[in-house]
């Protein structure tokens, strides 16, 4: 079965910016999803919300990557959260230390 392509949609509300994550965040994809966070990353007046209720899988890199925006944003004392964790991906996030970092409770939508 051929891997499902990356892909980022960035929606923009009142109140914050989600990025609706999908498919296999790899190192191939990392370029993709390091370009799509750096667009909005530094924006402390919105809230900043991945959605990767559809990612089907991440790697090392891909986590890293959202290490590094939740250090950015907290830096900016900016909203961020992770929402919609499948229970695949929230495996990994747990054995790497950072599921507690995760805030899931933004309201981005006004």
């Amino acid at each position: 079965m051929p891997a499902e392509k990356f892909q980022v949609d960035r929606e923009e509300l009142e109140e914050s910016i989600e990025l609706h994550i999908r498919g296999e965040l790899d190192l191939a994809a990392a370029l993709t999803f390091r370009h799509a966070l750096e667009e909005v990353v530094h924006r402390a007046d919105k809230a900043l919300i991945l959605d990767v209720g559809q990612l089907r899988y991440i790697d090392s890199t891909g986590i890293g990557i959202v290490v590094s925006a939740l250090k950015i944003r907290d830096e900016l004392k900016a909203p961020f959260a992770v929402r919609n964790i499948p229970s695949s991906i929230r495996k990994l996030f747990d054995l790497t230390g950072i599921s507690g970092f995760l805030n899931e409770g933004i309201e981005g939508r006004a």
